[in-house]
Parts: C-alpha cells; structure tokens; sequence
C-alpha cells in the first residue's frame, strides 16, 4: 500500500512543554551518537546502549531498528548534528475537535508514568482529509520524527493510505496522453493529445514563484552581510519556502484537475532526474534555475496524480522544448514564450513555445502507435536531462493533421492563482 508523509507544526508550547521537548531530543541525539559511534549493527546491541537513557519506550524502540540501518543499509561513515527524534507508530497517539482554534493535537510521549502531554498541531490544509483517516484508524501510521527548527517544531508521519486503482493500462489504444512541462516562466504548461490532435492547453504562470525566489536570495544575501542572527536568517528562508510550498501544492493540484478533465487520462512528465547537475547557463541563470525545485514539484504532481488514480509516465527530455511537434524538425525558441518552426514545408511557423514543449513531451509516451521514441543521434542515455551536441534524428510523420496556432492563446489567462500567501 502507498505511504505518504504527513507534516505539521507544533502550536508554540509553554516554557515548561518547550523544556521538555528539548530535553527529549538532546536525550535522543545523545543516545543515537553514543549507539553510533559503538558501531552497534544489530537490534540487541543498540537496546544494550539507550535502554539506561531517560528516553520514551516509543524512542528507544525506534534507535533499535535506525542505528543498525546506518551501518547496514546507509554505510554511513559520521552523524549528522541534527537528527530529528524517531518514534514508532506507538508513539501516533492524536486527538481530533472542530471546537479548538488548532483542530488536531499530539499526545507526546514522554519517559516514565503519567508525563505525556498534549500539544496542538498546524496542519498543512491540503492533507486534512488524511490526518481525518489517521485519526479514525483508516490510515494505518508507520514511523514519526520530530524536528526543531530554531523558533519552531515540526513533526512528520508517515502513513498508508488507500489509492484509486485505474481501469484501465497505461498501454491501453484509447487513453489521453497529457504531457506537463515544467519550467520558470510557466510553472507547469500542459496539453492533452485526443486522437493524436492537441487539445485545450493548460498554462500555470510562474510569475508570483519567479519574483520570490528572487526576494529569497537577495534577502537572505542582506541579511548574510549584515551578519544578522541565525534565527533570523532561519525565519525568513522558512517564510520564503512555505510560500513556494503553497505555490506548489496549488499548481500541483490544478495539474491534476486539468487531467481529470479527459477520459482515460496518463500524466506524461519529462525524466528531470540529472537537470540540476547537468544545468550550466553561467552564474545568474544556474541560480535561478537550482532555486527552483524541478523534482519537488514533479513529485507533487505525481502524489497527487496516484491519490486521484491516475497513472503516470516519464519519458526522454531532449529536445522537446526545441523540437515542431508537427514535423519533429529542430526550431528556435528567440523569446522564451515563442517556438518558431524552421522547415518552409511545415504548416507551423510560430507557436506557443511551452505548449510545443508539452505537446512533444505527450507524444513520446506513444509516438502515434510507433515503438521508436525521438532520440538523439549518438547518444542513448534514457536518463539523462543535458542536451547533446548532436543533431536529432527525426521521423517522418505519414499523415499531417490540424494544428492549433500561437492566436489561440494569445488572449488566455495562467489557470494559476497569483495570490500572495
């Protein structure tokens, strides 16, 4: 069954609920160091280390299984200095009532009878309905970890939860193909292939996550020279990334909504896993484009996509922002919003340059019924997000079909909301 994580930030807790927190996860940090640094690689030897440590049983218990996977499974050579405390699902003990300002509350553990305390929880809205499902016993918790961050505490959970199977393959002759392409200008820019024809694109602007990203750096760079207080640092790099956090759970969500729209539909997405390595525009463009979470988003919107039982596909990212998606031949793109076709015998001569880049990315999921993908000639690294030096090689497309023109979106508005959070 899929996991999914749950996070939440704890109500600011009183003096007295702050020390005990504290005191916990220098408890834990303590014992984790100590179990580590024995080389404890087995359940019975890291018991042997933290049972004499003032830890809960749900803490202790957690150390057992963790110390023994970094030697193992991580081969782990040195410990981080800020582990967050791990918790079995034991320690998943919460409480739910519409009658409180904060809804959800946790039951800490704490060593020894009679010392849990209740805290109150702020949730992320978007999972509301699987914190419901945790609290009722129908999302089956697995694993908790408590994280300080300077003025604030958060703490994840993970849990399974039950997902709508599609019935239908991903190999299936009448699905909806819908390519997403992500990228700066447009944070997401989408279009469905019906009976092979692109059909009502779908643009999210980028405008709002651009001009903050921008603030982000320029702020924390000021606040760097000013040799301003770590805490302070922390707090607006936490403002920044939760509103690029809102920005991308509203956009991931109206990823999908779009895709519900068609019957059958598969969510096709470029394979980014080697972009940010791969990425050198000089400086300025590299730190625009590393700030901005490629795989972050791709990952909601591929959350999002298996919950609302539709299946996903990555295929090659070469080209397709270069590439006709008409003829296949290699175009420009002079301006970042405008692809231009370069063959005098193609029907396209300007078009919408994200929607062409969409376009492409949808039909490499199944070039119209063909097993040969579009792939660049000398280099068949299936992975790899750099562009190559080589040409492309293209095929020959046996029949034209109509194609929609650069007007047809000239007057449309980003499907994304711009509000500030």
């Amino acid at each position: 069954m899929p996991t999914k994580t749950l996070e939440a930030t704890l109500a600011p807790p009183t003096a007295h609920k702050e020390h005990k927190l504290c005191d916990l996860l220098d408890t834990y940090r303590e014992g984790l160091h100590e179990a580590f640094e024995a080389g404890c690689d087995t359940m019975s030897a890291t018991s042997d280390v933290v049972t004499p440590y003032d830890l809960p049983y749900q803490a202790k218990a957690a150390l057992c299984n963790y110390v023994p996977q970094l030697h193992d499974t991580y081969d782990a050579e040195e410990l981080d200095d800020d582990h967050p405390v791990r918790l079995t699902n034991q320690a998943a003990e919460f409480d739910h009532s519409p009658e409180r300002d904060y809804e959800f509350t946790w039951w800490v553990p704490q060593p020894g009878r009679g010392t849990n305390f209740w805290i109150p929880l702020r949730i992320n809205p978007e999972q509301k309905g699987l914190w419901h499902d945790l609290v009722d016993g129908d999302a089956p918790p697995g694993q908790l970890r408590l994280q300080r961050n300077h003025t604030s505490w958060t703490l994840h959970v993970t849990v399974e939860f039950p997902v709508e199977e599609p019935d239908y393959t991903t190999d299936s002759d009448d699905v909806t193909h819908i390519g997403l392409d992500i990228g700066e200008s447009a944070l997401i820019t989408g279009c469905a292939l019906k009976d092979g024809s692109p059909t009502g694109p779908f643009v999210c602007d980028g405008s709002r996550a651009k001009h903050l990203r921008k603030e982000m750096h320029t702020t924390l760079k000021r606040l760097q020279e000013r040799d301003a207080a770590e805490w302070r640092i922390d707090e607006r790099f936490d403002y920044f990334q939760n509103a690029l956090t809102d920005i991308v759970e509203k956009v991931s969500r109206q990823a999908i909504e779009y895709a519900r729209r068609f019957e059958k539909p598969v969510i096709v997405m470029e394979d980014l896993t080697y972009i940010r390595e791969e990425l050198d525009y000089g400086g300025y463009m590299n730190r625009r484009l590393h700030a901005w979470a490629f795989a972050r988003l791709q990952k909601r919107v591929e959350d999002k996509a298996r919950e609302a039982g539709i299946p996903v596909k990555y295929v090659r990212p070469e080209y397709t922002s270069q590439t006709c998606h008409a003829c296949d031949h290699i175009g420009s793109r002079a301006a970042q919003g405008t692809f231009r076709c370069t063959n005098d015998e193609c029907h396209i001569t300007v078009f919408q340059g994200d929607i062409n880049g969409a376009i492409n990315v949808a039909q490499r999921a199944d070039p119209w019924g063909e097993s040969v993908p579009l792939k660049p000639a000398g280099n068949d690294s299936p992975r790899d997000g750099s562009a190559c030096d080589s040409t492309t090689t293209h095929r020959e497309r046996s029949e034209q079909y109509s194609q929609m023109t650069l007007s047809a979106f000239c007057g449309s508005e980003p499907s994304a909301s711009n509000s500030r959070t």
